[in-house]
């Protein structure tokens, strides 16, 4: 008998049977397959299956949370009242009414925000000895800290040209610095923060987490996360070594050019006032430069191989925590303008309660 293909049956039966084998091999490799897959997609899940990170504090001790939430506590404190009266000043006294203290006034307002992002969490974790923040936490923490601290890598570097333009060219000063050109410069500094923030954030947190969760730091920052990742880094730690690297030596090339202009100028005055007067704004903000980018630098234009846990977090307390708290006292302390704007707030305000 023949079936429709033209094979006898006794044969047909004979091929089946024959390739009855393979059909079980094929089956066999199909349901190996899908086992895999299946076991590969759960290792994929697995990857990313870090919800939240242990923040190690600044202290592996813990007996010494306590002295440290005071010490933070305290300064923090200092930042804030500081900070808070600094931009008070540069928006309400109309002695502080031109670009180099509108510039003041937004250092001041940068101080406190990226502070702010990262000291209160501390200081909560330091009281609860609860350290955990979760995932999407972690990553706005950084979103912010990177926008702030970018923002005042430019307004930095914007306040080293308004100080070229004062000494160096005095009776341009006005038309040069004015209120529509110093705008865009801050908002400028604030767009620029915006995208290095989200470049840095995307290229951190794009990367898988698979354990351990543990982050031997007080905050979410770039080397210390890129050191838990199971993925591969390269991209990440470049985009952040090219970032820190372009922008550091831009903003550095323009405050030494505007600074080596500004002590030739200098040099040539035959006022010793006018001399002192431009020495003590100019040194001012030169320590706030030193400070800001030398510690910024040391901590992020390098390799992450070369990273130190102890080191690193001491040079990160110091330009989130000290930084911002001395800013307004080396601005307030050496600027005889901000000290008289001060005492006259002071009095208008004594004056109202009084009457």
């Amino acid at each position: 008998m023949w079936n429709i293909f033209g094979i006898a049956d006794e044969k047909l039966h004979d091929k089946v049977h024959f390739l009855q084998p393979v059909y079980h091999i094929v089956i066999c490799d199909t349901i190996y397959n899908m086992q895999v897959d299946r076991q590969w997609s759960t290792e994929q899940e697995n990857q990313s299956s870090v919800t939240e990170f242990l923040l190690s504090g600044l202290m592996d001790n813990p007996k010494f949370n306590l002295l440290f939430f005071m010490i933070f506590l305290m300064m923090y404190l200092v930042t804030l009242v500081g900070n808070i009266c600094m931009i008070v000043l540069t928006s309400c006294s109309p002695v502080l009414r031109n670009p180099m203290y509108f510039f003041l006034g937004h250092l001041s307002f940068s101080d406190l925000c990226y502070s702010s992002v990262i000291t209160p969490r501390v200081l909560h974790a330091m009281l609860l000895d609860h350290m955990y923040i979760s995932f999407q936490g972690c990553a706005t923490q950084l979103f912010f800290f990177a926008l702030f601290v970018g923002a005042e890598c430019f307004i930095v570097t914007a306040m080293s040209y308004d100080r070229f333009v004062a000494i160096c060219k005095p009776l341009h000063y006005v038309i040069i610095m004015n209120k529509s050109f110093t705008l865009k410069l801050v908002g400028s500094a604030y767009g620029g923060g915006i995208i290095t923030s989200i470049i840095h954030t995307s290229c951190t947190f794009r990367l898988s987490f698979c354990g351990p969760n543990a982050v031997n730091h007080f905050f979410c920052d770039i080397p210390p996360m890129l050191t838990l990742s199971c993925s591969d880094t390269f991209l990440s730690e470049f985009f952040m070594f090219l970032l820190s690297s372009v922008l550091g030596t831009i903003s550095a090339v323009i405050i030494m050019a505007s600074y080596s202009k500004i002590i030739l100028a200098m040099l040539g005055m035959h006022s010793s006032s006018g001399r002192e007067k431009a020495f003590s704004t100019c040194s001012s903000h030169l320590m706030v430069v030193t400070l800001f980018f030398g510690t910024a630098i040391f901590v992020y234009a390098r390799p992450i191989s070369s990273y130190s846990v102890q080191k690193d977090k001491v040079i990160s307390f110091v330009y989130t925590v000290v930084i911002p708290m001395l800013n307004p006292i080396i601005y307030s302390l050496r600027n005889e303008q901000v000290k008289v704007a001060f005492v006259n707030l002071m009095y208008k305000a004594v004056q109202k309660k009084i009457n």
